[in-house]
């Protein structure tokens, strides 16, 4: 079977949108050209330049490695549309303009490959109108793909057919989408604004017209709708500030253009917000121009008041008792917000209530399945459940019935009635939409299974829907032990899978214990072990909490004991006879990283943030990480020309002393934490997949151990050197005096001690200097502040 590879991407158009997913696409190793306008002056690829630049200023950072911003290739519409003809995919992502799009469309075809897939990344355009502009013979290979901002971290793509796309093609594109790009894809039909911003655009109006009702403000209504109601934690104000209020007015506009009351009954509550209306009049567009809903003076956060027609004070919380009933079970939970009698707890209910009734009503036109509905809301918005999932967590029946109840009071926002499948027939008997043998689609009048491509045979535990009752990575497989916040586990009887669930993934002297068992058992019964769990966090390190305790009761002593302890278990992973392959995502912090790098390979997901942050808490890596940051710059040192190991170990210092951590998998192999042999996935719901296959393969090829060796160390010369610049800082007001003993001590260790440059260690005894060390620190009174201030608030305190 022929496979559609893509090998070079085109994207059309280098604004905010077009040239983020340029980025993204370079994070992930596809190589792109951007295109856009000849500039009128200078260079005529100017436009698209300066907008790569910007990308190396933007937040949060659209490229996992700033350096990687020259990886674009830039181009214009008047000298390189030959260049489209090198392309297998072509995504157009110029200006929400119907006109625009069509006449580039008649430019751009003759250059399309007669193989290549055209899509446009549109977030609400008709797709089968913009087809109309295309050769027949390119209209089978076009369909619409919508990004969400920003594309590197949003995980929802939804891709959009027409009438004439190729089935084929969009399989193609979603595998490609899947896999080589990282995200979650919804397919939606080709209606105004499609799946997620149709149903969340309608909710944040439908939450401003509740909120007029109600009389709450900005702060409150945020307080609410953020974690507390299982959304994203900014809430709803500060969400559309964050979105740009200029951008959820287009999306506004899309609704009110191309929707009218007999295509959408709740189609009166679109008009444009009094509020917003305002906003735009003065040009505060949210956070890119620094004021919207909210703005910053000083210090302060003021919230615009409408009435006044400026900004306020602002930071009033909900009430306490709102926060209480939302942490209750959601049949409680509901049933309590509807009862209740203060204004707030009847805002919620209304918001909800509104969210249920508007995805009942348009489930049949805008989705194939509810699943689509409530994982879009999810991947799009940030949401903990979709609005079905909830609707069926609460019991659907009697939610059904408090919906149409409103409806007949008047107290909905449309009078249009829920549909009859969601009072009577399967979807009443099954309690929900969703069942394990699918989910149910309106327009077809039945439960149907969720759409399975090859691709989707690389994710073991893929993000499913309540009801559906999915496998679960915390029980699947066989479990072989589950002691010491560790189970050890296996899929396949071959490899086993180590899953960390402490808090936080923290690894206390139990979890090391059971690391290390776990280890003798692959030795004694696998052919590898892959340490992964099902969460996003690999590991924040050493458990603080846990230590602790043994230094008040038995001394120093105890702590020494521990930490030796750790570092035994470190090199048991390094120079086990059966390769441990460490599957990383999200934090990978302190004893996280370093059991990572102590792990014979590691496949980390693109969003991985690795790195030794010790120094926060007034402390040193102690679990081999100064060992390895001295080893690696000797292995370095010895495979170049060169001589001298200071360059080589300079960047490991410097990571360890200013506690750097790497914002990407990207940037942490730069940092040294990920070699280049790692394998780094873009999709998170390949990681075990992919670590499984990687430590077989391993095997398979006779894995053996490194051998134990002993390697060069920069000496006391060494330490002088790095010592001359630290008294630099400190002298400079630049370190603390605390930062600069901390440090001292790092350069300490990875340089050798008190030996002379040249000097050849074993990792043996550079740990044991790392014990040391550590354990002068611990008394230090200056580290236990830092300590006790991290554990009370969970920020570091400079000191």
């Amino acid at each position: 079977m022929s496979r559609f590879q893509v090998k070079k991407v085109a994207v059309l158009g280098a604004g905010v949108m077009g040239a983020q997913i340029a980025a993204h696409l370079v994070n992930v190793r596809v190589p792109v050209v951007l295109f856009d306008l000849p500039a009128k002056e200078g260079s005529k690829n100017g436009i698209v330049t300066r907008a790569i630049d910007n990308l190396k200023k933007l937040k949060p950072a659209p490229l996992g490695d700033v350096a990687d911003a020259g990886l674009i290739e830039a181009a214009n519409y008047e000298d390189d549309l030959a260049k489209l003809g090198e392309c297998d995919l072509v995504i157009e992502a110029i200006a929400e303009r119907m006109d625009w799009k069509l006449d580039l469309y008649k430019k751009i075809a003759p250059h399309v490959a007669k193989h290549a897939i055209l899509a446009s990344n549109t977030s609400g355009l008709s797709i089968t109108k913009l087809s109309e502009a295309l050769p027949e013979a390119l209209k089978p290979r076009f369909c619409g793909i919508h990004f969400f901002n920003p594309p590197r971290y949003m995980f929802l793509v939804e891709l959009i057919n027409t009438p004439t796309t190729e089935p084929q093609v969009l399989d193609q594109l979603e595998t490609f989408v899947t896999s080589a790009l990282g995200k979650g894809v919804v397919r939606a039909h080709d209606t105004p604004n499609f799946i997620a911003n149709r149903v969340g655009i309608a909710g944040m109006l439908a939450t401003l017209k509740e909120v007029e009702k109600f009389g709450l403000t900005p702060d409150v209504v945020d307080d609410l709708t953020g974690k507390k109601l299982g959304r994203a934690s900014s809430g709803t104000f500060r969400t559309a500030d964050v979105v740009g209020l200029d951008t959820m007015a287009h999306v506004v506009k899309t609704l009110q253009d191309n929707l009218d009351e007999k295509s959408d009954p709740f189609y009166s509550n679109f008009a444009t917000p009094p509020v917003l209306a305002k906003l735009l009049e003065l040009g505060n567009l949210g956070q890119k121009t620094k004021a919207g809903f909210f703005k910053k003076a000083g210090r302060d956060i003021l919230r615009f008041d409408l009435a006044k027609g400026e900004y306020v004070p602002s930071g009033d919380k909900a009430d306490e008792v709102y926060g209480r009933m939302l942490k209750k079970p959601a049949a409680q939970r509901l049933k309590l917000l509807r009862e209740s009698e203060g204004a707030q707890g009847q805002f919620l209910w209304a918001i909800l209530r509104d969210s249920f009734h508007y995805a009942a009503v348009h489930l049949e036109t805008i989705a194939e399945s509810a699943r689509d509905i409530d994982l879009a809301m999810r991947w799009g918005f940030g949401m903990k459940q979709g609005p079905f999932e909830l609707w069926q967590e609460a019991g659907w029946t009697q939610v059904a019935q408090w919906i149409q109840e409103d409806i007949d009071a008047g107290k909905a926002l449309s009078t249009a009635p829920l549909p009859k499948w969601a009072l009577e027939g399967p979807v009443a008997e099954a309690g929900g939409v969703h069942t394990p043998e699918g989910s149910w689609s309106a327009s077809k009048n039945t439960f149907i299974a969720p759409r399975r491509l090859p691709v989707h045979e690389r994710q073991l535990f893929p993000e499913s829907v309540l009801g559906a009752n999915a496998p679960d990575a915390n029980s699947a497989g066989t479990t072989i032990q589950d002691e010491g916040d560790v189970r050890l586990w296996t899929l396949d009887g071959e490899v086993l899978i180590a899953s960390i669930h402490s808090k936080m993934h923290a690894i206390s002297p139990d979890v090391a214990e059971a690391l290390a068992a776990g280890v003798e058992l692959a030795e004694k019964d696998y052919k590898a072990m892959v340490i992964w769990s099902p969460d996003e966090m690999f590991s924040v390190g050493a458990d603080l909490q846990a230590m602790l305790p043994a230094f008040v009761v038995a001394g120093i002593g105890a702590v020494e004991a521990a930490e030796e302890e750790l570092q035994k278990v470190m090199l048991k992973i390094r120079y086990a006879s059966v390769p441990v392959v460490s599957a990383v995502r999200g934090m990978a912090l302190g004893g996280g990283c370093e059991l990572a790098i102590h792990s014979a390979r590691r496949v980390a997901a693109m969003e991985s943030y690795v790195g030794l942050v010790e120094v926060g808490v007034g402390l040193i890596p102690g679990a081999g990480g100064l060992t390895y940051i001295a080893r690696r710059a000797a292995e370095n040192a010895a495979a170049s020309t060169g001589t001298d190991l200071l360059p080589f170990l300079t960047e490991g210092f410097t990571a360890a002393a200013m506690a750097k951590v790497g914002t990407s998998a990207l940037e942490s192999k730069k940092l040294g934490f990920l070699l280049d042999s790692d394998v780094i996935v873009p999709n998170k719901d390949e990681l075990l997949y992919v670590a499984l296959q990687q430590a077989k393969a391993m095997a398979d090829a006779g894995w053996r151990p490194p051998l134990r060796r002993q390697f060069k160390v920069a000496g006391r010369s060494g330490a002088a050197t790095i010592q001359g610049q630290l008294v630099n800082m400190r002298d400079g007001g630049f370190i603390s005096a605390h930062d600069f003993h901390i440090a001292s001590l790092i350069a300490g260790v990875v340089t050798g001690g008190d030996v002379d440059a040249g000097s050849l260690v074993t990792e043996e005894y550079l740990m044991t200097l790392e014990r040391k060390a550590f354990c002068s620190l611990i008394v230090h009174p200056k580290t236990q502040e830092r300590i006790m201030g991290m554990l009370s608030t969970g920020k570091p305190v400079r000191n």
